[in-house]
Order: structure tokens, then C-alpha cells, then sequence
């Protein structure tokens, strides 16, 4: 029998931990063994192969790497000596790799499962930045600090730039001037003459309101009919020319709404700046118009024709309501020319704005209509009632009018009626000038009334002291006979409109838009006093918003950039432009400023909601497909892996209803400066 044996020698000139070559020797003897014995022989063996034993990470005859998972740290041949590699030195987002030479040391060679994740922990960048801090809490408690830190730092700055403006201080309700000096401006000389005959109100005969809210799809207009108090001093025929010329400039461009409508789309608080900008040009070119283009020839005063006086355009500050005012040119030689006050009533006093958070219901009390009221009340009663009912509408909310215009009524009936009673002057609620589009106008009307239903003590000084008298009844049955003449005088007037009670409020048609749900979180409110406590919890949210909107931007990019482009764009910059909006309203001189920029801010705030629930809908997207790909996955979990996709823009959401809240109560700090307006008791209202 043959028997055969092979030596086969590997030798290996150059190794290391990734690469090496094999050289193997050609002369080598071969001795192969035999198969069964067919005789009286033994069957032959097996034969065997020898060689020199395989180095670090290889294995086996022909010395291979060592299986994925596995080792070898010592020199031999077996297989037994590829050790499993530690499964705590393998992150979760990474698998083993093969590597030339096999793996000698631990930890075993691993690649991460995406490139997203970052060697060596295998982390999101989100991850990484919380893990170099020490991990989530020790993370969260230093962002914490340094947002604490950089409040109080911002609050310092503040009221050393801002100075002592936004301090809370009493309003001059009783005495003075109700005109705001926080904006000094220069006037031209003919500004500076209509200011002061404005003032001289001694010649004002009557006042025409504007219909429509001075919107794009319904601008300002005047009707063709002239007043009955007008009638006396215009030509009818010129005055319809000239309506109609202020109706045609009063009309806005078709591509203004366009803008306007795609702004909508993009950015609400864009389209509302835009709106406003373009509603002050309207009003700067009627104005001119009226100044100086328009010849005045619908009025019958020649001294009015030849001054270019006569007529003013005014506007309320939110731009909303429009009126034109008439007034005498001194030659008319009539001696019932201007009627008194009480040859006015019924009076019709207009809201401006809409009952909007950006436009609340107010009324605009200026030199003219002060000056009017003042034959019947003293200047100060007029002022303070005049505060106390803006106070009130404040809180009246568009989309909810029938249930938030009840408090108005009711302080009507409470305090304003009341004191003014002892000069027989009271004032109801109404509509008017309904639109073909169904807008009418809010307001009050002024009239007089027959008895004295209550009295009020002067003590010589701005207080009163309302007492009620003990027939009720007899009251309720003056102002309904009242109110039933005074429908009467607003037809014989031309005045389209009616009085608002508990009865006929429920019948008020109110508009609902697509902002509605909105105004279900930012709706202005009463103030809460603490202003500076209030102005450094902002200060805290408002960087604790911008810290959070980062670590959003951090986490989407570990899922992919379109993720990061998509919320950034759905609002285009929407999510990051509370932070310059808030500090600017933070930084603002004047507590009037301060709260118009503030309502910006909470405007951006509010909208930027959308972009953190498309965040939140990109996480979820994420996390579903990846416990497709990882089953194993707990949902809702409070980690910072795809299980944590929730947390960030959850928490961003609720800070942002935390920040609509506190704005809100930051505006009603700096609008109403004199808590003692919404007093239930009559008598603390007025005495303060």
C-alpha cells in the first residue's frame, strides 16, 4: 500500500493589523496514505498536514480571519481561539465590520449603521452635544442655569436702555390732555394750523364715518347721501362728485390683495405688516387729496373754497376706522351753526378696530369729540369713562362677540350710565352702516334722557359718589322709552343702525376666519401687575424658545436635511423669527410702542406653531420607519434616540403657549396702567 504525506510551508514576510501578504514555498514533499486494504493488509490512515501556527486575528490551515464578532489575541491555528468580541463595547447603531488580518485586539472593528450617526459612539450630532455636557440631566441643568443667567442679563440691559418708560404709573384720567407724547414729531405749518383748529372745535359742525374695515376686498367708502346735519352746508351735487372721488382713491389695487393674500399663506404677521403699511398710504393720500388737490367746491362757505379748509380726513390708530369732518368757514352767518351738543343727539360714536387681537375694539376720544362731550360732562368724567370702557373692550374677542360684549353692557348700565345720568346724557350700545357685505360698524350712541334715574355728589374735586335709588323699575322704564325714541331720531338722521341689548346681542352676526382657533390661545386679557417679574419670565422663555428651536434643527438633521428645510420653509423663517421679534419689542421705548411690537411678537409666535407640528409629524415619520427597521424600539421613551422623536418639539409647542399667555398679560401691563378700570364698584372706578 502507498502512503503520501504533503508539507506544505506558508511563510509570512510582512503582517500587521490590516494588511499582509502570503509567500508560500513550492518544494515541498508530499506523502499521501492509502485507501481500504482489499487483502490480509490494514486499511491505510489519513495522512497530515503541517505548518508554522497562524498569527494574531487569523485561523486554520490556510490562516483566515477570524469570523465577524469575534477575536484572536494569540498566535495558534485553532478555531477555539477566536474569542466572541464584548458586546458592551459594541454601540446600538453600529455592526461589526471585516477588516484584512482579522481582528487581534478589542474593542472589535465596527462601522456605524448610517452615515448620520458619528464614529466612535455612533451618535447624532444632537447626541453628541448633550453627551459632551455630561449627558441629559447634567445637560439640561447647565442650559437651565445659562438661560437664568442670560435673562437676568438681558433684564439689566433692558432697563438701562429702556429706562423707566414701561413702568407702571397712574394714567391722567382726570385732568390733562389725553394725547400720547411718546412720539415727538415735526409738523409742517399747515399741519400745525389743522391741529389747532381741530382743537378750536368751536366750528365743527358734524362728523361722516367711513364705512367698511379698510380691507382689501372692502375699502373705506362714503355714502352718496349727505347727512341731515350736512345738508345745510354742502351742495348735494358736488358732494356726490366728491364721494365719488374719495371713493375711487380709497380703493385699494388688485395686486395689493394679491400680496396680501399670499402673504396670508406665507407668513400672517408679513401680510398684517403689509396691510397696515398700505393702509397708512391710503390714509397719507386721502389726506393730501382733501388738503390739498381737492377744491372744495361741494361746500357752500366761500372762505372754505378759497382756504382749502373745511374738511379733514382722520383715522383711528389702527388705521380701521375713517372719518371726515366738516367744518364751518366762518361766513355762513347762520346763528344755529354749529349745533350745541345737545342739538347733535342722537350722536353716534364709532369703535375702531375689530375686536381682532392685532385690532381691538376702542374708543378714540380726540380734541374734537372732547371737546363736544364737554358741554355736557365735565372733562375728566369724559376722560375716565372713556378709559374705563376701552379697559372693557379689550377683553371683547371677534368670533366670540355675543358673549364677550355682555361685560360691556353690563358696565355700561353699572358706571357709565349712571354718572352720566346727572347731566341727562346716556349711552347704549349699537350698529351701524351695515355693508352690501354684511361688515357693520360698532359703537355707542349719545343721547339725552328725561328724569334723573340716579344722582352723584361733586364734592368740588374730580370724584363722584353714585347711589343708586330705590325705584329700579322706574329706571328700566325711562331707558326703554328712551330706546325706543331713540330709533326714531336715527331714521329721521339717516343713521342705519340699532341699539344692542342682552336681547338683540344674540342676533349680531359675527365672522369666524381661519385665524379663529388661534384666538383661543392669544387673546388679550387684564393686566396681572408684577411687570418686571413678568418681563424676566419672558426673557427666560424667549431664550429657552430659541434653545429649543436649535436642539430641533440638531435632531431633524440626524433624520436628513430635507427634514431641516422643510420645517425651516413650510412658514418660511417663521420658527426662528420670535427671538428678533421678541427682543425687539423687549428693547422698545414707551409703553405704547413697547405693546405694539409686543402683539408682533406673539403674532410670530403664534404662527410659528405650524413649523413645530411639522416638525413633530417629520419625527414621527422617522420614528415609524425605523421600527420597521428596528423592531425593537420603545415608543414615547424620554432618551435621545429615535424613540425620543416627541420631545423636543413638544416641548417647544407648550413653551410657545406658555409665551402667548404671558404676553398677553405683558400687553394688558403696558395698555392698562390703572388696574382700578375694571373695579366692579362703581364708586372705587370713579374715585380713583
Amino acid at each position: 500500500m502507498c502512503m503520501m504525506q504533503c508539507l506544505i510551508f506558508a511563510h509570512f514576510p510582512s503582517i500587521n493589523s490590516s494588511c499582509y501578504i502570503y509567500c508560500y514555498i513550492a518544494d515541498c514533499i508530499f506523502l499521501c496514505s492509502g485507501g481500504i486494504s482489499k487483502g490480509p493488509g490494514f486499511p491505510g490512515e489519513n495522512g497530515t498536514v503541517t505548518g508554522r501556527a497562524c498569527p494574531k486575528g487569523l485561523y486554520g490551515t490556510f490562516c483566515k480571519e477570524c469570523p465577524l464578532g469575534t477575536y484572536k489575541n494569540v498566535t495558534g491555528s485553532s478555531k477555539s481561539l477566536c474569542f466572541p468580541c464584548p458586546s458592551g463595547e459594541l454601540p446600538r447603531r453600529a455592526v461589526y465590520t471585516s477588516v484584512r488580518g482579522g481582528a487581534a485586539e478589542t474593542p472589535c472593528p465596527y462601522i456605524c449603521v448610517s452615515d448620520r450617526y458619528r464614529m466612535p459612539h455612533c451618535y447624532t450630532a444632537l447626541e453628541e452635544l448633550i453627551y459632551t455636557f455630561g449627558g441629559p440631566w447634567l445637560f439640561g441643568l447647565l442650559l437651565s442655569g445659562l438661560l437664568i443667567l442670560l435673562a437676568l442679563v438681558l433684564s439689566v440691559a433692558r432697563m438701562k436702555f429702556a429706562g423707566t418708560d414701561e413702568l407702571p404709573g397712574p394714567a391722567p384720567t382726570q385732568q390733562g390732555s389725553q394725547i400720547d407724547h411718546s412720539f415727538p414729531f415735526l409738523e409742517s405749518l399747515n399741519e400745525v394750523l389743522e391741529t389747532n383748529r381741530a382743537e378750536e372745535s368751536h366750528g365743527h359742525v358734524h362728523r361722516m364715518y367711513f364705512m367698511g374695515p379698510n380691507t382689501f376686498s372692502e375699502p373705506w367708502h362714503l355714502p352718496h347721501t349727505p347727512a341731515e346735519q350736512i345738508t345745510e352746508i354742502v351742495y348735494e351735487d358736488a358732494f356726490n362728485r366728491f364721494v365719488d372721488e374719495i371713493n375711487t382713491l380709497a380703493a385699494y389695487q388688485w395686486w395689493e390683495g394679491s400680496i396680501y393674500s399670499i402673504l396670508c399663506i406665507l407668513a400672517y404677521p408679513l401680510a398684517w405688516s403689509w396691510q397696515q403699511w398700505r393702509r397708512r398710504k391710503k390714509l397719507q393720500r386721502l389726506r393730501e387729496f382733501v388738503r390739498s388737490e381737492y377744491d372744495h367746491s361741494c361746500l357752500r362757505s366761500c372762505r372754505s373754497r378759497a382756504l382749502y379748509e373745511g374738511l379733514k380726513v382722520t383715522a383711528t390708530p389702527d388705521l380701521m376706522l375713517g372719518y371726515l369732518d366738516f367744518f364751518l368757514g366762518g361766513d355762513e352767518k347762520r346763528p344755529d351753526l354749529p349745533p350745541r351738543l345737545r342739538q347733535r343727539f342722537p350722536m353716534s360714536l364709532i369703535f375702531g378696530g375689530d375686536g381682532s387681537y392685532m385690532a381691538p375694539f376702542s374708543l378714540h376720544s380726540d380734541s374734537v369729540l372732547t371737546s363736544l362731550m364737554s358741554q355736557a360732562v365735565q372733562p375728566w368724567i369724559w376722560h375716565r369713562l372713556v378709559a374705563g370702557l376701552n379697559a372693557q373692550l379689550r377683553l371683547v374677542r371677534r368670533g366670540n362677540l355675543k358673549a364677550t360684549f355682555l361685560p360691556v353692557l353690563n358696565w355700561l348700565e353699572t358706571h357709565a350710565d349712571p354718572a352720566l345720568g346727572v347731566n341727562g346724557v346716556r349711552v347704549d350700545l349699537a350698529w351701524f352702516q351695515a355693508t352690501a357685505l354684511g361688515y357693520c360698524q360698532l359703537g355707542l350712541v349719545v343721547y339725552t334722557v328725561e328724569g334723573e334715574p340716579v344722582t352723584a355728589e361733586l364734592d368740588g374735586s374730580p370724584r363722584i359718589k353714585i347711589e343708586q335709588h330705590s325705584p329700579v323699575q322706574d329706571m328700566l322704564a325711562d331707558a326703554q322709552l328712551s330706546r325706543s325714541r331713540i330709533k326714531d331720531a336715527l331714521m329721521r338722521k339717516r343713521i342705519t343702525g340699532g341699539i344692542l341689548d342682552s336681547t338683540t346681542l344674540r342676533a349680531l352676526k359675527d365672522r369666524r376666519d381661519f385665524l379663529y382657533p388661534f384666538s383661543l390661545i392669544l387673546h388679550n386679557s387684564k393686566p396681572v401687575g408684577h411687570q418686571d417679574l413678568v418681563g424676566l419670565v419672558i426673557s427666560i422663555l424667549l431664550l429657552a424658545d430659541f434653545s429649543l428651536v436649535l436642539l430641533t434643527f440638531l435632531q431633524l438633521y440626524s433624520y436628513s436635511m430635507a427634514d431641516v428645510l422643510l420645517v425651516l420653509f413650510v412658514l418660511p423663517l417663521a420658527i426662528l423669527s420670535p427671538f428678533p421679534a421678541g427682543i425687539n419689542a423687549l428693547f422698545s421705548h414707551g409703553p405704547r410702542r413697547s405693546a405694539g411690537l409686543a402683539r408682533v411678537y406673539a403674532l410670530w409666535n403664534i404662527t410659528s406653531l405650524v413649523n413645530v407640528v411639522v416638525a413633530l409629524i417629520c419625527g414621527f415619520v422617522h420614528y415609524k420607519s425605523s421600527t420597521k427597521r428596528h423592531p425593537s424600539t420603545q415608543p414615547w421613551n424620554f432618551g435621545t434616540d429615535e424613540s425620543g422623536w416627541w420631545l423636543f418639539p413638544t416641548g417647544l409647542m407648550l413653551l410657545k403657549c406658555i409665551q402667548a399667555r404671558l404676553v398677553d398679560w405683558h400687553v394688558g401691563n403696558l395698555e392698562i396702567q390703572d388696574q382700578a378700570v375694571y373695579s366692579k364698584d362703581p364708586n372705587i372706578f370713579w374715585q380713583s
